[in-house]
């Protein structure tokens, strides 16, 4: 679990500094053609992608070492996470973005994202404390 920690507090970490990056990004790359601007953006997407990636095969394994049953942790974690990813778009579209705005929105999500892997973190280590 504490990888998937790392993994959501890193992604709330990249969603809190994104939209400032990219501008800068956008203004050093405008003009000089898609390609050259591809190949400066893919860095700046390739790590936060692959830790969202990685989350559901953590949560799966961490599951599925405490079932011992890999077809039901599966199924049961890609449903909520199906559902979850349903909702959180739903809620974006319709109340956040047009409400507070694309940055704001941004830090929602980026605090949402990094209190979770905090909230595992905590919840991790008082367990282990625990007789």
């Amino acid at each position: 679990m504490t990888l998937f920690a790392l993994s959501e507090i890193g992604i709330g970490l990249h969603g809190a500094f994104s939209l400032r990056l990219f501008a800068l990004v956008a203004e050093v790359t405008h003009g000089i053609g898609h390609v050259a601007t591809g190949g400066v953006a893919f860095p700046l997407v390739v790590l936060p992608v692959m830790l969202m990636g990685a989350t559901l095969p953590l949560l799966v394994a961490h599951a599925t070492s405490r079932s011992r049953n890999v077809s039901r942790s599966l199924g049961n974690l890609y449903f909520t996470n199906t559902l979850g990813a349903a909702f959180g778009a739903f809620l974006a579209a319709r109340y956040l973005l047009g409400g507070l705005g694309l940055r704001a929105t941004a830090e929602v999500a980026a605090a949402h994202d990094a209190f979770r892997g905090a909230l595992v973190m905590v919840l991790r280590r008082g367990r282990r404390g625990e007789p």
